[in-house]
């Protein structure tokens, strides 16, 4: 028997399955509908939507956490179109909950957008009751603040993962320019050689 018979006879029980004289629905064999496109890639792999580049260059990353975030349909379908920005965007915890501010998404479609979207408004994070315990006490100290790093999809689900950091002076910021630029040069005169 061919595969192609094989498929047809899937398909006739498909339709058959339900109605008297059917195959019962424990010797049914199922074969799932094709996923679509955003469906694979999700699952498959962890894509990054979007990343805020300049975030090691001006702070030191002291610890990592990951949090969900409330979003509009809009704005996931931006998200997964790269319509966003993470540039000046930082995290507040206000009573005992946690805020994203200055974050842009923008509108998927301009057009279809919602009379009252806001592009930079206010964003409520979802994290733990020990992660916000945690981020509370170190964002009080002096200096620290908490920033997002990227956009990032979790199987289904988009994530926002933020970091607690320290802002970097000038002549570490020099420094590390210096050390890119002679990593450059090595590069280019082995490459040479």
């Amino acid at each position: 028997m061919s595969i192609i018979h094989k498929i047809a006879g899937i398909a006739r029980a498909r339709k058959k399955r339900g109605r008297p004289g059917g195959p019962p629905a424990s010797s049914f064999l199922y074969l799932p509908k094709t996923p679509n496109l955003y469906s694979i890639i999700d699952t498959l792999l962890m894509t990054d939507y979007i990343r805020n580049k300049k975030v090691t260059f001006d702070f030191e990353l002291l610890k990592t956490f990951e949090a969900g975030v409330i979003l509009l349909g809009t704005e996931v379908k931006a998200l997964r179109a790269g319509k966003a920005s993470l540039n000046g965007a930082y995290v507040v915890i206000r009573g005992g909950e946690a805020f994203l501010l200055g974050a842009s998404i923008s509108a998927f479609q301009i057009a279809n957008a919602p009379k009252k979207f806001d592009p930079e408004r206010t964003r409520k994070l979802l994290l733990g009751k020990k992660e916000l315990a945690e981020l509370n006490r170190y964002g009080e100290q002096q200096g620290l603040t908490i920033i997002p790093i990227k956009w990032y999809n979790k199987n289904r689900y988009i994530k926002l993962e933020i970091a607690l950091a320290r802002g970097k002076k000038k002549a570490d910021k020099r420094e590390k320019l210096k050390e890119r630029d002679t990593k450059r040069d090595i590069l280019r005169i082995l490459k040479n050689q």
